[in-house]
């Protein structure tokens, strides 16, 4: 069997490669940590950029079967900020020097809804004197609704995909037209082809989920050549169908490891792009961000939706922070960022390095 060592000397990695680097254990688990981090120090450097989160809406039209804000969830209250609560938010991440924010809501794609959405870009960005990066996460909508936002200042995008492998797709999602592979596939092109830092990201340690799912993952992303990144661990939510299965996942600490795992192989792979140390690994680990960070990570996203909001944006279960003020996140952070041996990137956009690189070359 091909060793660790000789896996990660590889400049190109087969997906039976990637298993392999998802199945360390110890002294190769080290061996994975390390390679991935002097990757990062060397293309992207010891800096975390900040992207302050502003939860818009639970309000959702998506039925997936994981998610807590589905629409078929009766048990939550559903919100909708008013647009003065969204520019309060953003001018506290101006005033804070995050650089950057990110609006991010229930999958809504009605004219009222994409209008208001580019009236607050181009209100965000004339507040700002277009000081501040947005990005949206918004879900699946149309080539026109992506172009508008994107000409009003939104320049990048993140559509996860959850998972890139359309039997396990169809496992999560009710089987209708509004939860089509195919049709979130095209807007991840259809943003690519616009010009948005593109993003995407897949649950890690979902049931019925194998090693080569997550591999097959990995190569997607490389291969769709992709910009950002935010993946996480999948933690159950009580009031959802995929609940049912509880008893097929791993352990937390087990899909913890994965999802550092899978964030230092990708760091590997794709050596310059911007990945996320998501809130879930948080709600798993309380240093869990840190350990992304260490890992291969290079961004966070303090939430500064309104304090009396937070609970109800549950995607799943014992989210972190929610009685947080945003004050208390910047403190937080700083402390969080400090003892990785990294810094916060502030007042910087800290746009993708793999996308500048590629924009580059293209005009060459």
């Amino acid at each position: 069997m091909i060793s660790i060592t000789t896996i990660l000397n590889k400049t190109h990695f087969t997906k039976n490669d990637l298993i392999s680097l998802l199945q360390t254990e110890g002294e190769e688990r080290i061996a994975l940590f390390e390679k991935a981090a002097a990757i990062k120090k060397t293309y992207v450097e010891n800096k975390v950029y900040l992207r302050g989160l502003i939860e818009l809406s639970n309000i959702c039209t998506k039925n997936c079967l994981y998610c807590g804000i589905r629409k078929n969830n009766l048990k939550i209250n559903r919100y909708n900020l008013k647009d003065e609560q969204v520019l309060e938010a953003a001018e506290f991440a101006l005033k804070n020097k995050y650089g950057s924010i990110v609006i991010q809501s229930g999958e809504i794609s009605n004219t009222s809804f994409t209008g208001r959405i580019e009236k607050l870009l181009r209100e965000i960005k004339r507040m700002s004197n277009n000081e501040l990066g947005i990005t949206l996460s918004l879900g699946e909508q149309s080539y026109e609704t992506y172009q508008n936002w994107f000409d009003a200042g939104a320049h990048r995008y993140l559509l996860r995909i959850e998972t890139s492998n359309r039997e396990l797709y169809k496992k999560l999602h009710p089987a209708d037209r509004n939860h089509d592979f195919d049709r979130r596939l095209q807007c991840l092109k259809d943003l690519k082809n616009i010009g948005y830092q593109t993003g995407t990201g897949v649950m890690i340690g979902l049931p019925f989920q194998t090693h080569e799912h997550l591999a097959g993952d990995l190569l997607f992303m490389r291969d769709l050549d992709i910009d950002m990144v935010g993946m996480g661990p999948y933690i159950e939510h009580v009031d959802t169908p995929l609940f049912q299965f509880r008893d097929l996942l791993l352990p937390v600490k087990k899909r913890l490891d994965l999802s550092l795992k899978m964030i230092a192989i990708l760091r590997i792979l794709m050596k310059d792009i911007n990945i996320a140390a998501t809130t879930a690994l948080q709600a798993i680990d309380k240093i869990g961000r840190e350990k992304a960070i260490k890992a291969g990570a290079n961004v966070m996203m303090p939430n500064i939706t309104p304090g009396d909001f937070r609970d109800e944006y549950a995607l799943y279960h014992n989210k972190p922070c929610t009685h947080e003020n945003a004050d208390d996140s910047t403190s937080c952070l700083e402390a969080c960022v400090h003892i990785t041996g990294h810094e916060i990137g502030y007042d910087k956009w800290g746009d993708s390095k793999h996308y500048l690189n590629r924009a580059k070359y293209s005009k060459q």
